[in-house]
């Protein structure tokens, strides 16, 4: 049996080495386990805890998978309803927050990771991401062998509410009558379709790339950075269109690009649509992460908004939810979300309010970037995944992370560190550079901001220098 770990955000997987049926089994059988005694300690009848709503995206033999983890998960006393065809992993999460009934969900994804990788994501009974502490304790009683006890489930149509929300979230008026045209690329993933098509039943003309049934991604990675985006950024820049929207395997992530093909990153995003927010009379507390852009914080200070800092990943960002007083949360991979909807990412909302920017400003994506950016200053961002054998990891985690420490880096010069996640360098001029251990693959991220791209890229060569010298 394999060595089962639940990392950033849930388990992952190559299918048919660590990822199989009896593994499967035996991960849902556990969070079934530590759900049901969520629930009883709640007040509910051990015999009929709840509802347990299962998904799955578009990787191979994943609707397979997912029968059987509904099955196992109804084993366990849970009524269990199974999403009828492919669907986002923010469908699942708003299905969970709002059936009375569901106390938590499981979707079978492994969202950005390629095509050969699934894996699970737990979430809790109001859609959010399952928090460190209910995670350890699943891993805490995985049994050793597989469950025999099965039980029948219920097959749901999870997206038609799901998608009438979603379009209650924008002004369709605005859109409608904007005459807008968009490039849609879900990379193959659980986006496909769905988003294409709110947008064209709201009167924006649409092509659709990389949407067809292919478990392989055709060789790509799900994925919204470069070199992934390429095939989309080329796209929209034949046809001079007003934007591209990528998202990623299972459609919680977002990333776009402009009518001249520029890749427009989820730092910018999230700042615009932090503004954006506020333009459309809403407040409260901004949640980022530890690899924010210091352009979120800039534009949080012009608008006298709280910015709240967290360790990477979107569990962190949830807990700032669950406290209240959250307008938006967004991480640098391209995770999103608005707890006003539900307490995760949503990739494919984060599109219409995009469109619902333009719509109402009248610009296009390129146009209304680069009036932000003139506003608040100009910064550029990278990030990098370097490949590390167990030893260098081993002393990476034990050495850099708790001692490293410079006087500058590249030219720059350290003003403080961070060592919340991994260790953060904070420059002059508002430029950094991280390195952190990857919570799902096995690899040292490197992260870096600064005014050009070349210093970017002159600070991630010394970073990967501090690594690889391990």
């Amino acid at each position: 049996m394999a060595d089962i770990h639940f990392g950033t955000d849930g388990w992952r997987a190559i299918i048919g080495e660590d990822f199989t049926p009896d593994n499967l089994n035996r991960v849902v059988a556990a969070a079934a386990r530590i759900f049901k005694e969520e629930a009883v300690a709640a007040g509910r009848d051990p015999q009929a805890p709840g509802t347990l709503i299962v998904g799955h995206d578009c990787r191979q033999d994943a609707h397979a998978y997912a029968e059987l983890a509904a099955q196992v998960a109804a084993g366990e006393g849970f009524n269990v309803l199974l999403t009828e065809d492919y669907c986002p992993t923010p469908t699942l999460c708003w299905s969970v927050a709002h059936n009375d009934d569901a106390v938590g969900g499981i979707m079978l994804t492994s969202s950005h990771n390629p095509a050969e990788y699934l894996g699970v994501k737990l979430r809790m009974a109001d859609g959010g991401a399952s928090p460190a502490e209910f995670t350890d304790r699943v891993e805490a009683v995985l049994p050793p062998e597989p469950t025999d006890i099965l039980g029948p489930f219920q097959t749901a149509d999870l997206m038609t509410d799901y998608l009438a929300a979603l379009r209650e979230l924008v002004d369709v008026e605005a859109i409608r009558g904007a005459n807008l045209r968009v490039v849609c690329d879900p990379l193959y993933g659980a986006g496909r379709h769905y988003l294409a098509g709110l947008l064209r039943d709201m009167g924006v003309e649409v092509v659709e790339i990389h949407n067809t049934e292919d478990p392989t991604f055709a060789g790509l990675h799900p994925e919204p950075i470069q070199p992934w985006v390429d095939e989309g950024l080329a796209k929209v820049g034949e046809l001079g269109y007003d934007a591209l929207f990528i998202n990623d395997g299972d459609a919680d992530r977002i990333a776009a690009g402009d009518s001249r093909g520029n890749y427009v990153n989820a730092h910018r995003i999230i700042t615009l649509l932090t503004k954006h927010m506020v333009d459309r009379g809403e407040t409260g507390r901004v949640v980022s992460t530890v690899t924010a852009s210091a352009m979120l914080d800039r534009m949080c200070r012009k608008l006298g908004l709280e910015l709240v800092s967290t360790p990477v990943g979107f569990k962190w960002i949830y807990g700032e939810m669950e406290k209240g007083g959250v307008m938006i949360g967004g991480e640098e991979s391209g995770g999103i979300g608005l707890p006003d909807h539900v307490k995760e990412r949503d990739g494919l909302l984060m599109a219409l309010l995009l469109t619902e920017c333009m719509a109402q400003s009248g610009k296009d994506l390129g146009t209304i970037i680069d009036e932000m950016l003139a506003d608040i200053g100009r910064l550029e961002f990278a990030r990098r995944g370097l490949s590390v054998t167990d030893d260098q990891m081993a002393r990476f985690r034990a050495e850099t992370v708790p001692t490293y420490t410079a006087d500058e880096i590249a030219g720059k010069r350290v003003l403080d560190v961070d060592r919340r996640d991994g260790v953060k360098l904070l420059l002059e001029g508002d430029a950094w550079v991280m390195m952190r251990p990857s919570g799902t693959e096995p690899l040292v991220r490197i992260y870096a901001e600064a005014a050009t791209t070349d210093e970017v890229n002159e600070l991630l060569d010394a970073a990967e220098t501090v690594v690889t010298s391990l």
